[in-house]
């Protein structure tokens, strides 16, 4: 099937991730800069700013999740960038912090669309055996963009502060709305630049796969199902060790060292870094041999115990420690794509994407959770001990969760099987 899907969509789709991750990651590097300060926000107010924004985005993830799969993905990712651009410029203008928590709020609001938004559109255009690697792409967008904007955050946050940084990074999101708005169809379709034999080969093969998913009638029978419930708690811790980690890592490795804010920046690329090559591995083991539990659990594992080792450590082993918290930021990366991969396996079109919003939102809200307590644990011990050991116990929760949720049927993974394409077809 048509490899003009891979070279048109997923640049496009990746980019647009990564603008957006953006502005849910680069508070930190604006809480070590000195915003705390100039706004008199002490730690446990520090901690519910940089939460909020997961608040904002649990509360929103399903509508939007419904809209885009019932009328247009493409359309609400479009307006929503244009509105997190302009939120996310703001933070660097605000002075008044009850005003600052508003704008944290509703950029978790608007940006709640994005990922679901864009698994949807993904399952509308890559089969089963193709949606980990294409889940994995977008995913990239997470630690490549958390790579480059710690580098790029360290400079900016000392060349012009941290309000110029929000305002610098706030505004390309609202230029690339243009971008998205050109490139990107709904469906094959939709899209004029396929001919009508590849459009008819892509839909055919979705098709296929879908005809031997189990029924789910409603929304309400899916969300009540095992599979959902139980994934949804694995996201949500998960979630807690994850994105207490990805928020607070720049004003961790600080607390445990003598380094300025370029060096931090430097030092918080390097899970990232490590987190994209593990993850293009794991993706292409888990669609070549098409195992989603078996490449899942191992890493939200691994996560826990090299976060466990690295409290360990303690701070008068930096250098050791910082290794390990590295294998923990690829851990925590790796098994992301084929994760949501799995979801659309377990349950058909018509209420896949409103349940990988549900799945998304608990993960949002294991986010807040892990952003708000990390930030109080370090404020109120003066250490990252507490918060070390919180991160690293909820990851363990979601490891021995994942080996609680079922496997598809055995006739959907034949039928999986069934829907590879030929060799004349890939050749469309």
């Amino acid at each position: 099937m048509s490899p003009r899907r891979w070279l048109r969509l997923l640049p496009a789709i990746f980019i647009t991730y990564s603008i957006a991750y953006v502005d849910r990651a680069n508070y930190g590097f604006g809480a070590a800069a000195g915003m705390a300060h100039d706004l008199h926000i002490g730690p446990s107010t520090s901690s519910l700013l940089g939460s909020l924004f997961f608040l904002g985005y649990f509360l929103s993830q399903v509508p939007g999740a419904a809209y885009a799969g019932q009328r247009s993905a493409k359309r609400l990712i479009f307006w929503s960038m244009i509105a997190w651009g302009v939120l996310a410029a703001a933070t660097g203008l605000i002075r008044d912090v009850p005003l600052l928590f508003a704008d944290r709020f509703l950029l978790g609001v608007v940006e709640s669309t994005v990922f679901p938004g864009l698994l949807i559109l993904l399952s509308h255009w890559f089969t089963g055996r193709e949606r980990s690697r294409a889940n994995t792409i977008l995913i990239l967008g997470n630690p490549i963009t958390v790579l480059w904007m710690s580098i790029v955050s360290g400079y900016l946050a000392s060349s012009i502060g941290w309000r110029g940084m929000f305002i610098a990074e706030g505004i390309p999101s609202v230029l690339w709305a243009v971008v998205w708005w050109r490139l990107i169809d709904d469906a094959p379709r939709d899209a004029a630049w396929l001919s009508p034999a590849e459009r008819d080969a892509i839909e055919a093969r979705l098709a296929l796969e879908q005809q031997h998913i189990v029924p789910v009638r409603s929304y309400r029978e899916a969300f009540l199902s095992r599979p959902v419930i139980l994934l949804s708690l694995l996201y949500l811790f998960a979630s807690i060790g994850g994105y207490g980690f990805i928020l607070w890592l720049p004003s961790m490795l600080k607390s445990g060292s003598k380094l300025g804010m370029v060096d931090i920046g430097w030092l918080s690329a390097g899970p990232y870094c490590a987190a994209v090559i593990v993850m293009l591995i794991v993706s292409f083991v888990s669609d070549r041999w098409q195992v989603r539990k078996g490449v899942v659990w191992p890493f939200v594992l691994l996560a826990s115990l090299a976060l466990s080792a690295s409290y360990l450590l303690g701070p008068n082993h930096f250098w050791g420690s910082y290794a390990l918290l590295v294998v923990c930021g690829a851990a925590i990366y790796a098994f992301v794509g084929p994760f949501f991969a799995w979801i659309t396996e377990l349950l058909p079109r018509n209420v896949a994407g409103a349940s990988m919003a549900l799945i998304n939102s608990s993960g949002a809200l294991g986010s807040f959770i892990g952003t708000y307590f990390v930030g109080y644990l370090n404020g109120a011990t003066g250490g990252n001990g507490a918060s070390f050991l919180f991160m690293a116990a909820s990851m363990l929760i979601a490891a021995g969760l994942t080996l609680t949720v079922p496997r598809p049927s055995v006739a959907s993974m034949r039928a999986r099987e069934r829907s590879a394409p030929t060799r004349a077809e890939r050749a469309l």
